[in-house]
């Protein structure tokens, strides 16, 4: 499933929901793999990773701007919160 959510394109609210679905898939058949597998610890991995993700659009040579808000920045953003640390 985590393959799945790479290869997803959000875009707008729909995808945004579907991808949502497709974590919480993941989490349901999966846990295991994730690093945050409590509420608490993936709220806190998603503060840092929210502080960090121009970070990761800049490393990754994606013409991203985090600081304008996108359902695709959404997405990354919980995204990134299943393995940050």
């Amino acid at each position: 499933m985590i393959d799945e959510m790479a290869e997803f394109e959000v875009s707008d609210r729909n995808s945004f929901i579907k991808f949502l679905e497709i974590l919480r898939q993941d989490f349901l058949t999966n846990s295991d793999s994730w690093e945050n597998q409590n509420l608490d610890d993936f709220l806190e991995a998603m503060i840092a990773y929210t502080e960090d993700i121009q970070g990761y659009y800049d490393n990754t040579n994606q013409n991203v701007d985090a600081d304008q808000p996108s359902w695709k920045v959404f997405a990354d953003i919980f995204k990134g919160s299943t393995v940050y640390e």
